[in-house]
């Protein structure tokens, strides 16, 4: 197996992992406790993993590579971040994993029909669509019901993901030469 794979597959994984222990803390500073998580900064860096692997090896190895960073960030979210005794924190395992499978597989989707575009339409509509798609069935999974501010904390979030989209242009860009290099 390639290391290029392997790495995207195992960046997946931490990035879904890292994103699903920081969702659980709000940031308290300014008043926007109640309107983002921290969780908001990292997720998008899985949209810019699946579209660097799309664009270099096409929809079939991104498919695999968000497959295989399901799987490892769902055990390791369940290893390292799940308490089994915390409803909150089961529904968070459930809800990500959910929310990830789905949105990611709309991203390589999207990517895919609008890859002949200019080289920022397919990675800026598709991670987009994702995150809007995600965060939705994210925070309404993990915390509808729950007295956790899930609606502002949702669009806090997608706030954040969307401007942290615009900015993973800038490594997309520099960093598509560096796979097509590779073969997988």
């Amino acid at each position: 197996m390639n290391k290029s794979f392997l790495l995207l597959s195992l960046l997946m994984g931490v990035v879904v992992l890292s994103s699903n222990y920081l969702v659980q803390f709000p940031i308290k500073y300014y008043g926007f406790e109640e309107l983002l998580t921290y969780g908001a900064f990292t997720y998008p860096i899985a949209f810019l993993i699946t579209d660097l692997a799309n664009r270099s090896y096409g929809k079939i190895v991104a498919r695999k590579i968000v497959y295989i960073g399901f799987a490892l960030g769902i055990s390791f979210t369940l290893l390292f971040s799940t308490n089994f005794t915390d409803f909150i924190s089961v529904r968070i395992a459930i809800g990500s994993g959910t929310a990830f499978i789905v949105a990611q597989l709309i991203d390589v989707q999207v990517f895919d029909k609008l890859r002949k575009k200019k080289w920022f339409i397919a990675p800026l509509t598709s991670s987009f669509i994702g995150s809007t798609v995600d965060t939705f069935l994210f925070f309404s999974i993990s915390f509808y019901a729950t007295g956790i501010p899930w609606l502002t904390l949702s669009l806090g979030d997608l706030a954040v993901k969307m401007f942290v989209a615009l900015i993973m242009l800038i490594p997309f860009r520099l960093l598509i030469g560096t796979f097509k290099a590779a073969k997988i």
